[in-house]
């Protein structure tokens, strides 16, 4: 698997050819840089992006006449289809029922995927529920994969995942107050939690809380399988949002507000082993953060698509908007974000791929404040373009426009990632020893008469 879709005429790829010796030495030598997709899998994403434009985005307009089980029924062959082809759950292993794509197969298909929040319900691989199952499958016992992540491969089960606080910065998740209290062989959860995504409608939660406030930071906090109707779970409320500033409960991606209250849970329940709820969220998280950013290229490239139809055919000032300089400045502004972006976010792909999360975590962060800075401008020029109509309901434009602000946050704000970005890159670096900048001219110019002194002084007995 490798990085994009450019190949040279014929369709064969630069290294190929290069083997074959038809490429001029330029191209020559053992580095391993190509950006082709192989056919077989290039087939794949084709028919991928030709179905869910044809199949899943007219789904989009009914939404509200629908209602959530109707959805279920419109997707149901759909989803069948999808496993058809073995492209189901194709985040997990084969062993757990999934396909065992590497993330930058995973990255080519949630950029397709992206364009429309019901495709990955249709690919068995919506959040949380993708995150949830991925760490079922890292930190769950036998009997918890059993009981929970094959129905939720299934789709027989929903889940949601609880850590974040009305009052602790989600910024700092070293900061929960949630607490998780052994009692012989239970556990006893007490606390508050909101925007836990599709709380309202899970058949159990993940929670994150505390069970050894004197660990260090890091330490402090486990996950607990938590089903939704265990005595003392309230779902408060789904919390209108930005995105959905509406008042409704129940419904597929909407944030519930939820408290735990003396919840008792058996030991068993505890994921992984005591304190290691940050360890494995982060595990979890970093391949989370590339699928986001792919979804995000989906979105964007939709709305690119707007504003170049737009721009052929709305005429205004003696001319289309395609031939006014402005317009043409957002058009190739948009295309060179949106390539670096996806550039950018399979290279952290396939580092993650060939190297580990931890050797990707760099290219994680950057793509992540980055991406979701392409993703907010693209849709707002496309609705600029747009006017009053990219303003209504009309057209997605606006949905797109408050779904790309909560990009900068979720997973993260865009200021943590900056910062973690900083740090690592500052590492390669030391101040000078003597203080001096170690490219002054004055000092390097002394080094070089130093270093060159006999051509210097054969230079100057020429003259």
């Amino acid at each position: 698997m490798l990085l994009g879709h450019g190949r040279l005429p014929g369709g064969r790829s630069r290294l190929a050819i290069c083997a074959a010796g038809r490429l001029p030495a330029l191209y020559a030598g053992s580095i391993a840089w190509d950006f082709s997709t192989d056919p077989e899998f290039q087939d794949k994403l084709d028919w991928m992006r030709g179905f869910v434009q044809e199949e899943i985005w007219p789904l989009e307009t009914l939404l509200e006449e629908l209602g959530w089980e109707g959805l279920m029924r419109a997707i149901a062959p759909l989803q069948d289809r999808v496993k058809g082809l073995g492209l189901w759950a194709a985040h997990l292993d084969p062993e757990l029922g999934g396909q065992g794509f590497g993330q930058v197969k995973l990255g080519l298909m949630h950029e397709i995927l992206g364009s429309t929040p019901i495709a990955p319900l249709v690919f068995g691989n919506a959040a949380p529920d993708s995150g949830n199952s991925e760490i079922l499958a890292l930190a769950g016992t036998p009997e918890q994969k059993a009981r929970y992540l094959h129905p939720l491969l299934a789709g027989d089960l929903k889940s949601a995942f609880s850590m974040t606080e009305p009052d602790t910065a989600g910024s700092d998740p070293t900061l929960l107050r949630t607490t998780a209290v052994r009692d012989g062989e239970q556990w006893v959860i007490n606390g508050h939690k909101w925007f836990s995504t599709n709380g309202s409608i899970a058949d159990f939660l993940i929670v994150m809380a505390v069970t050894d406030p004197e660990a260090r930071r890091h330490q402090r906090a486990s996950m607990l399988i938590v089903d939704a109707d265990t005595p003392g779970v309230t779902i408060v409320r789904d919390v209108s949002t930005m995105e959905h500033p509406w008042e409704s409960f129940g419904r597929y991606g909407n944030h519930a507000e939820i408290r735990y209250e003396d919840v008792r849970v058996p030991a068993g329940a505890l994921l992984g082993a005591q304190g290691a709820g940050f360890l494995i969220s982060q595990q979890c998280l970093y391949p989370g953060r590339i699928h986001h950013c792919m979804r995000w290229l989906g979105v964007a490239r939709r709305a690119f698509d707007m504003l170049c139809e737009r721009s052929v055919y709305r005429y205004a000032h003696g001319s289309v908007l395609a031939e006014k300089e402005t317009i043409q400045n957002w058009i190739a502004d948009s295309a060179a974000q949106m390539q670096a972006a996806r550039l950018m976010t399979l290279h952290a792909a396939w580092k993650m791929d060939a190297e580990g999360v931890l050797a990707a975590r760099k290219e994680i962060a950057l793509i992540k404040f980055f991406g979701a800075q392409v993703l907010h401008d693209v849709v707002d020029r496309a609705l600029q373009a747009h006017g009053a109509l990219g303003y209504s309901t009309d057209l997605p434009l606006e949905a797109m426009y408050r779904y790309a602000r909560a990009a900068r946050f979720y997973d993260g704000p865009d200021e943590v990632h900056r910062a973690s970005v900083a740090r690592q890159v500052l590492r390669g670096y030391e101040a000078p020893a003597d203080g001096v900048p170690s490219e002054h001219v004055p000092t390097r110019r002394e080094d070089a008469r130093r270093r060159f002194a006999e051509l210097l002084e054969s230079v100057t007995a020429n003259d």
